[in-house]
């Protein structure tokens, strides 16, 4: 792979919403399934760990454990559907159904299905944000108008991880093969990325390690915005986000073609 591949933008025609719109039609015939598991799970999260356990913590930094929690909920939950509808939704049209290589007779470019499978997987990660959000709501968790920026940086992450999970879609030879990324990148992530407790209770070495993880960023940059407003620190924050998320979208779509390609 040259670098010129990973800065330059695909060029391309409109046909990657075409590839959208396929997804999206599909969602709608099974969207009370899917809104099921993408929103039942981090709503047990909320209520077990946000309310159970928060019950039990006085507060994190002037601020209940419920509000504490509540940004890094979000930002778990997009990684989490976006990160799964990429790898294992695009594996199985890649491989087992051989719907891109189908998409591929028509006038449709192999770019056009990477970016279109990217962008269904981000939506249907956004889609579980603004669910989770708006049943918060119920719950009085959101009351600041600083909730709609905070959204736009959830989709930046979105993104970031649809493009993730497509560079490991182009690396797998079977569905076990998710289990190294799953277990070996996501699911510390979840862990250590200050979404259940500060990083500054991680021991030295692994409060440095945790900033490597683009979850992070993406945890550092809602919390800092709901619970400060607009600083430097959730500026910098975005722009690690946005820099990451253009590399591993170009690096994805250079990937995937080559696969369709072959």
């Amino acid at each position: 792979m040259k670098f010129i591949d990973i800065i330059r933008t695909p060029k391309m025609n409109s046909g990657f919403k075409s590839v959208w719109a396929r997804n999206f039609l599909y969602f709608r015939k099974t969207w009370t399934v899917s809104l099921f598991w993408i929103l039942l799970e981090p709503l047990m999260y909320l209520g077990a760990i946000g309310f159970g356990l928060g019950a039990f913590v006085a507060n994190i930094g002037g601020h209940s454990y419920i509000d504490f929690f509540f940004p890094g909920l979000l930002c778990s939950t997009g990684m989490m559907v976006a990160f799964f509808e990429g790898t294992y939704g695009g594996f199985t049209k890649l491989t087992h159904q051989k719907t891109y290589a189908t998409i591929m007779l028509t006038r449709i470019g192999p770019e056009e299905i990477a970016v279109g499978e990217l962008l269904w997987s981000c939506t249907k990660g956004y889609i579980s944000v603004c669910g989770v959000a708006f049943v918060a709501s119920l719950f009085g968790l959101i009351e600041s108008w600083r909730i709609l920026p905070a959204l736009l940086i959830l989709l930046v992450m979105c993104w970031l991880f649809a493009s993730i999970a497509m560079i490991m879609t182009s690396i797998a030879r079977n569905y076990d093969s998710f289990i190294y990324s799953t277990s070996g990148f996501i699911v510390p992530m979840s862990l250590l990325s200050g979404t259940y407790f500060p990083i500054e209770q991680l021991p030295g070495g692994l409060r440095y390690v945790a900033y490597l993880f683009p979850l992070t960023h993406a945890v550092q940059a809602v919390r800092g915005l709901l619970h400060e407003g607009f600083t430097t620190a959730v500026w910098l924050h975005t722009l690690v986000l946005l820099t990451l998320g253009f590399f591993a979208m170009n690096i994805a779509i250079y990937r995937i073609r080559g696969k369709l390609l072959k």
